[in-house]
C-alpha cells in the first residue's frame, strides 16, 4: 500500500492569512485555503462562533495577486461579515457583501495591489500598489470605490502599513535595490496631514544591516517591531522617536523570518500580551509573552510548527500549525486554558503506518531533516528547497509521503543560507550560491551513506526556484547524485538576473556578486555553461506562465544537456506560474518524478507511466 499523488494533491498545501475576529457573538477565524479541483485558486472560508464555515468567495473568484510576483496579504475582513479582496484574474480590488456579489472598487489598469490593512476607524482599505511591477506607492482606496488617495511615496519597496492610535501617524517598512528584505529594512514613521497624506519621515529603526519584517503600534508613541541587530529576529519595544528600544525577547531563537510575501504576522497583540510564533526551523513553537517579565508561556501544543500568520481577539490565538503526522490546519488556541480546536475542515490522510517518522540531525554542521523508509540501506533523495533563503520546516508533508511510502528515503537539507537559525548561518551563502549549497548537500549525502541509511550509488537531488538551481549546479559540480528533478529551476544566474521580476532582478549581487565586476564568478558557477559535466539524468519541469524563473532557462539547460549526450526530459505546464496550484499538475508532476526515480535506481513504479529520457542512448 502507497500514497497516491492524488492523495497529496487533495491534502498538501496550507492556509494563509489567518485573522481572528472578536463579534458580539464570539471569536469568528478567517483565512484562505488552496483548492486545487477549482483549478488552483485560493477561496477566503469564515469560521462563525457557532462552529460553521462558510465560503466567503463565489466559485471562480480567487484571491491572490502578483504584488512583487509572490503576492501580499490579498484580503481583509471588514465590520457585518464584509470582505475586501483582491482578484487574480485582474489584479483588481473588491467588495463583497455576504449574500452579494463582489463589486470592483479600483479602476482597470496595470497596477497590483497586495499587503491590504484595514486601518481602524476608516472607510478604506489601505494596499500597497504596484505599476509594472516596478514602482510602488501605498494607496487608500474608498470602501465605496473612488480614486485610491496616494498615503505616501518613500521606498522603492514598501510594506507593513499601519496607522497609529489616532490616528496622527503611519508607520511602514521600506527598503532600495540591491537590499533584500532579510539583509536590511528601514522602519519608519511620518505625521499624515488632515488629508491624510504623509509628511516627511523619520526612520526609527534597521538599516543596512539590520532587517525589520513587522511593526505593530502598541499605543500612540510605542511599536513592537521584530527585527535582528542582535542577529536574530527578536521581539523590540520601540520608541515612535527611534531612542527608547528594549529587547522584549533577548534569546537565540527566531520570531521573525525572510519576508517573500508582504503581510506576514510573527505576533499580535493579545489584550497586555503577544501571542508569538518563534523558535527554529527544526521546532517553531506558538508562545504567548508577557512583555513586563519576558515569560512566554507555550500554547503550541503537540504541532512542530506554526506558519507567519498569527492573530488575535476574543480571548483566542488563531494560526496555521502543522505537525510530522498532521497536516497545516487553522488553530484556535484559547488563551485561558492553552485548549486547541482545529477550525479548518478536516483533510483526508493515509493511515499513519504509511507516513514516515522523520528526525531532526546536523551533518557536518549543516541542519537536515531525514526521513527514512523502512529498509535499509535505501534509494535516497535529497530535498532542496527553494528561496534560497528559506527552510523546510519539521512538518507532514506528503509530498515526501509519497516518495518513503513506496521504500524512497527523503533528506531534507536546510543548508547553509537557510533561514531558522540566525542571521550569521544565513550569510553562509553570501556569495557562495552554488557553491556552499551544493557542498551542504553532498555533505548530507555522504552522511546518509556512511550511517547506513542510504545507498551510494542510488542518490538524487531535487529542488523548486532556487532548489532547482541547487539541483542541477550539484548535477554538474559535484559527483555525489546520479541524477535531479528541477522544477522551475534557475540554470543561467546572469540571464536570470537580467530577466526576472523586479523585487528578485538583485538578488544575485549578494548571492554571488553584483554585475559586471563578477561576471567570472557567474559563468564559473553557471549550470548551463557546464552542463556537460553533468552526473546523471536530469527531469525539469516548468510552468509555461511563469514570470519569476522563464521556461527559457530550462529550454536552454536542456538543449546544452542534449549537445554533450546527457539524458534529459522536460515536462511542461499550460496555466502554471511559479509553482504547482492546480490538481492535474500536481499529480502529473509527482507521478513523472517517481517514474523518473524508478528508471534511475532500478525500482518497479507499476502504478504511474514509464517517462522517456531523451539524449543518450
Amino acid at each position: 500500500m502507497s500514497i497516491s499523488a492524488t492523495d497529496v494533491a487533495r491534502t498538501d498545501g496550507g492556509a494563509q492569512w489567518v485573522e481572528a475576529v472578536e463579534t458580539p457573538d464570539g471569536a469568528e477565524v478567517w483565512w484562505d485555503e488552496p483548492r486545487p479541483r477549482e483549478g488552483g485558486r485560493r477561496c477566503v472560508v469564515r469560521r462563525l462562533p457557532d462552529g460553521s464555515r462558510r465560503d466567503v468567495l463565489p466559485p471562480g473568484w480567487n484571491a491572490r495577486n502578483r504584488l512583487i510576483e509572490y503576492g501580499g496579504r490579498s484580503w481583509r475582513p471588514l465590520p457585518g461579515g464584509a470582505l475586501v479582496f483582491t482578484h487574480w484574474a485582474d489584479q483588481r480590488l473588491y467588495l463583497v457583501n455576504p449574500g452579494t456579489d463582489p463589486v470592483p472598487l479600483t479602476p482597470e489598469g496595470p497596477w497590483h495591489y497586495g499587503d491590504l490593512y484595514a486601518p481602524p476607524g476608516r472607510e478604506e482599505v489601505w494596499a500597497v500598489r504596484e505599476t509594472h511591477g516596478a514602482a510602488r506607492d501605498l494607496v487608500a482606496v474608498p470602501l465605496t470605490g473612488g480614486e485610491p488617495r496616494v498615503v505616501l511615496k518613500a521606498h522603492h519597496f514598501l510594506m507593513n502599513a499601519r496607522l497609529s492610535p489616532g490616528g496622527r501617524h503611519v508607520s511602514w517598512i521600506g527598503w532600495e535595490h540591491p537590499q533584500m528584505p532579510w539583509d536590511g529594512t528601514e522602519l519608519c514613521v511620518a505625521e499624515l496631514d488632515a488629508e491624510g497624506v504623509a509628511g516627511p519621515y523619520r526612520v526609527i529603526a534597521g538599516g543596512a544591516d539590520e532587517s525589520v519584517v513587522q511593526a505593530e503600534w502598541r499605543d500612540p508613541d510605542t511599536l513592537y517591531a521584530v527585527t535582528d541587530p542582535t542577529g536574530w529576529w527578536n521581539l523590540h519595544e520601540i520608541g515612535r522617536d527611534g531612542v527608547r528600544r528594549r529587547n522584549l525577547t533577548p534569546l537565540e531563537l527566531e520570531f521573525g523570518n525572510a519576508v517573500w510575501k508582504p503581510g506576514a504576522t510573527w505576533f499580535a497583540f493579545a489584550g497586555e500580551r503577544v501571542a508569538a510564533v518563534y523558535g527554529t526551523a527544526d521546532d517553531r513553537r506558538l508562545g504567548l509573552l508577557d512583555p513586563a517579565t519576558g515569560e512566554i508561556r507555550d500554547l503550541g501544543g503537540a504541532a512542530t510548527h506554526w506558519t507567519a500568520s498569527v492573530s488575535a481577539a476574543g480571548g483566542i490565538a488563531a494560526g496555521v500549525a502543522a505537525s510530522p503526522y498532521t497536516p497545516m490546519e487553522v488553530t484556535a488556541v484559547s488563551l485561558a486554558d492553552g485548549a486547541h480546536t482545529v477550525v479548518s475542515a478536516p483533510k483526508p490522510l493515509p493511515p499513519r503506518e504509511l507516513l514516515p517518522a522523520p528526525r531532526v540531525t546536523v551533518i557536518e554542521g549543516v541542519h537536515a531533516h531525514v526521513y527514512p523508509p523502512r529498509e535499509r540501506p535505501a534509494p535516497y533523495v535529497v530535498f532542496v528547497h527553494g528561496g534560497p533563503t528559506g527552510a523546510h520546516p519539521l512538518m507532514l508533508d506528503l509530498e515526501i509521503a509519497y516518495f518513503t511510502s513506496r521504500g524512497l528515503g527523503v533528506a531534507v537539507v536546510n543548508y547553509g543560507g537557510s533561514t531558522g537559525y540566525g542571521r550569521a548561518y544565513r550569510e553562509r551563502l553570501r556569495h557562495q550560491w552554488g557553491v556552499v549549497d551544493v557542498h551542504d548537500c553532498a555533505k548530507v549525502a555522504r552522511g546518509l551513506v556512511e550511517q547506513g541509511l542510504a545507498d551510494a550509488g542510488r542518490i538524487a537531488i531535487r529542488g523548486g526556484s532556487a532548489g532547482g538551481w541547487t539541483t542541477v549546479a550539484a548535477l554538474v559540480h559535484s559527483d555525489v547524485f546520479a541524477g535531479g528533478v528541477a522544477h522551475y529551476a534557475i540554470t543561467d544566474p546572469a540571464g536570470w538576473a537580467a530577466e526576472t521580476h523586479d523585487f528578485e532582478s538583485r538578488y544575485l549581487d549578494g548571492l554571488i556578486g553584483p554585475l559586471p565586476e563578477t561576471e567570472q564568478r557567474y559563468r564559473e558557477r553557471s549550470p548551463l555553461l557546464h552542463a556537460d559535466r553533468a552526473s546523471g539524468p536530469c527531469l525539469m519541469l516548468h510552468g509555461l506562465e511563469d514570470r519569476i524563473v522563464d521556461v527559457g532557462q530550462a529550454e536552454r539547460f536542456v538543449a546544452e544537456l542534449d549537445k554533450h549526450g546527457k539524458e534529459w526530459a522536460l515536462l511542461t505546464f499550460e496555466g502554471e506560474q511559479h509553482g504547482w496550484r492546480r490538481e492535474e499538475t500536481i499529480v502529473a508532476a509527482l507521478e513523472a518524478e517517481l517514474a523518473f526515480y524508478g528508471r534511475l535506481f532500478g525500482v518497479e513504479t507499476p502504478d504511474v507511466a514509464a517517462i522517456e529520457l531523451r539524449g543518450a542512448k
